[in-house]
């Protein structure tokens, strides 16, 4: 392969992020390739200039509305204008002189992790020396979900053979770390987790439910995991509606306490292609945010001159061609892009107008057999490529699916079969949810023959649980 389609097919599987970065080390170490400049011109100056007019109004309005106020004829001397006065004059509000009022309350402190949350309450907390050491241990052994994994023996280690300090004063600093904010932090399971919330809330209950709640989550926590309420309620000697009721007030309660602390940053992906409706019609363009225009600087270029072998003209050349291969390549990366998102757009209407159900199975070798391109140079362009829909943003690639075959002779792509698996468990009762056996015969009831396995990798697919565990009293 010649060096310049080398260059043309390592463009094609850049993703959006990755070529505004190609393009600008392209720009840094080719000084023939420049940034065209947009100019907008704006109205600043008329703004200023009917800004101006209109001051004299405003302040014309302003010393009416002193003359017509009531102002007594002496004040006393350490008065204030809002003494007298419901607020100072528009005149006097100057932006400029007006202090910055900063609201610390509302602070962005998505950054701040669970263990700096807990260290800042630790050094709020009268600990001694040893206790403050056995803390640092036990908050730096805390996992994202608030869980503390390490036991007390290896915290014990941790503190070295210097330290003197016993298992129980451990446990009890690790209580202490419990009833931090979040509460049931530093849990060493859920069970643990659960009890330490419900001993901290107040969910009024008389002290028979309180008790039957406790023994529940104490004792009947994994039975009820296996939703096998009719044990639970043979244990505890309570019909369905009492069990309705403990159920709902443990929902009450976070299983993972560190998860509202430990908040991730949202990453936002810009899409590479639009696709909008106008007038019935699907109309396909490029995000021109993505890239910056750029062309070769003519200042430059005019200085080459053919016949002159001096060696900055030959390295004025040299970049000149390799501005243009980058040039040609950025090209026929977006004819490509563009040529390929129509083509899948056409194929996938079905999909844009009524949703996931309208899915029709596609594969890599159709597109490609439509672009007249090679099945490798699709699978670039659909990776790390998104497309911008009214249903929302996706991935080149998730339009691409298997299909299945139906009574009457078409076919079923994978990922409708997916979209109507997640909307019959959606609407199943969960009080007697749908198997994927059952899931198979109202899909063969619809003319889609599909095995029960296949139903279970979709299902598994979606993240949906199995049928055993589906089921809810609430």
């Amino acid at each position: 392969m010649t060096p310049q389609l080398q260059q043309a097919i390592r463009l094609l599987q850049l993703s959006s992020l990755e070529l505004q970065a190609e393009i600008q080390e392209a720009l840094e170490t080719n000084p023939l390739l420049e940034v065209e400049e947009e100019f907008e011109f704006n109205n600043n100056e008329q703004n200023q200039e009917s800004s101006n007019e209109e001051a004299p109004e405003v302040a014309s309005q302003e010393v009416g509305q002193l003359e017509h106020a009531d102002i007594p004829d002496e004040l006393p001397t350490d008065s204030q204008w809002e003494d007298t006065f419901d607020a100072p004059p528009v005149s006097l509000q100057s932006q400029a002189s007006a202090p910055v009022d900063i609201n610390y309350d509302n602070e962005d402190e998505s950054d701040k992790t669970l263990q700096e949350h807990l260290l800042w309450q630790m050094r709020l907390t009268p600990f001694s020396d040893l206790e403050q050491a056995i803390a640092i241990i036990i908050i730096d052994s805390i996992e994202g979900d608030g869980y503390l994994k390490s036991s007390l023996d290896d915290i014990l280690l941790s503190l070295g053979d210097e330290s003197e300090a016993e298992l129980d004063e451990i446990e009890a600093v690790l209580h202490r770390i419990q009833h931090f904010d979040p509460v049931g932090v530093a849990a060493r399971d859920l069970r643990e987790c659960l009890l330490i919330q419900l001993k901290q809330f107040d969910f009024g209950l008389h002290d028979n439910d309180l008790e039957l709640l406790t023994t529940l989550i104490d004792r009947h926590l994994d039975t009820l995991a296996k939703r096998d309420y009719i044990q639970i309620k043979r244990a505890l000697k309570i019909d369905e509606d009492q069990l309705t009721e403990l159920v709902k007030l443990i929902q009450l309660l976070n299983p993972r306490p560190g998860s509202q602390i430990q908040v991730e940053k949202t990453e936002y992906i810009v899409p590479d292609v639009y696709v909008r409706k106008i007038q019935e019609q699907w109309h396909i363009s490029l995000n021109p945010d993505n890239a910056p225009k750029i062309h070769v600087a003519e200042h430059y270029s005019s200085l080459i001159k053919r016949a002159d072998n001096s060696a900055d003209n030959v390295y004025l050349k040299n970049n000149l061609q390799e501005a243009r291969w980058f040039l040609k390549s950025l090209q026929s990366r977006n004819e490509t892009l563009i040529k390929v998102a129509t083509a899948i757009v056409e194929r996938q209407k079905g999909f844009l107008d009524h949703g996931e159900e309208a899915m029709r199975p596609l594969v890599l070798h159709d597109i490609a057999e439509e672009v007249e391109m090679h099945e490798s140079t699709i699978s670039r362009v659909t990776t790390r490529k998104y497309l911008h829909t009214p249903r929302g943003i996706f991935e080149l690639k998730y339009f691409f699916s298997s299909h299945v075959s139906t009574d009457s002779g078409g076919e079923c792509s994978a990922t409708a079969i997916r979209a109507i698996i997640k909307k019959l468990v959606a609407a199943e009762n969960p009080r007697k949810p749908l198997s994927d056996s059952k899931i198979a015969d109202i899909l063969g009831d619809q003319g889609i023959q599909v095995a029960r396995r296949t139903i279970a990798k979709y299902r598994e697919t979606l993240a949906i649980l199995p049928s055993n565990e589906r089921k809810r009293l609430v």
